[in-house]
């Protein structure tokens, strides 16, 4: 066995020990979960950047978008059977399917690690609250049963590359930053 499957397998092996664990991380794993957060983050950031969020937000889209077209082309070039499929051992938590055919990378770990380096490159102080949940859902997704710990670490990986890339390429833009700090004139 390997080291994958033995991590997997200690992760995995909790679950259906805990109502409260097993429906937090059913919950984790659902992207309707993430739509609230989502939701207030973009509010906050348009009430204190408008700037900055109409000119980001269809960047973070992109990334996060371009985070799951590559992950979902990734999967079939890899061709790695899902944990849940692939051994025996392994709990499918909540009693459902465990995700389609293919694991690597884990799309969730993807994109939630593209939108969180995203703004963390262009906000470092949103690590605090963005990575946690990150970790949150990857640490799921293997809970559940649909991955193994390197479908999340390679997810994390990609997806911060991504994220973090496009903001990157976003600073460099002068007009980005530069509208946020017209001066304002001074009454004479």
């Amino acid at each position: 066995m390997s080291l994958d499957e033995s991590l997997f397998l200690a992760i995995n092996g909790l679950a259906g020990r805990s109502e409260f664990f097993d429906h937090l991380f059913l919950r984790l794993s659902s992207t309707s979960t993430l739509y609230l957060p989502v939701a207030c983050a973009a509010g906050y950031w348009i009430m204190r950047r408008r700037w900055e969020a109409l000119l980001g937000s269809p960047f973070l889209a992109g990334a996060v978008g371009l985070s799951d077209f590559l992950g979902g082309q990734l999967k079939w070039v890899v061709a790695r059977p899902r944990p849940c499929h692939a051994i025996q051992e392994a709990i499918v938590a909540g009693g459902g399917a465990c995700g389609r055919l293919f694991s690597f990378p884990s799309n969730h770990a993807m994109n939630t690690a593209a939108a969180a380096a995203f703004l963390h490159v262009l906000y470092p102080k949103t690590g605090w609250i963005s990575w946690p949940i990150v970790a949150l859902v990857g640490l799921s997704r293997i809970y559940i049963g649909a991955h193994y710990v390197t479908d999340v670490f390679g997810g994390w990986v990609l997806g911060g590359l991504i994220g973090g890339g496009i903001a990157w390429v976003l600073l460099q833009w002068p007009r980005f930053r530069a509208a946020e700090q017209v001066p304002v004139s001074s009454p004479r």
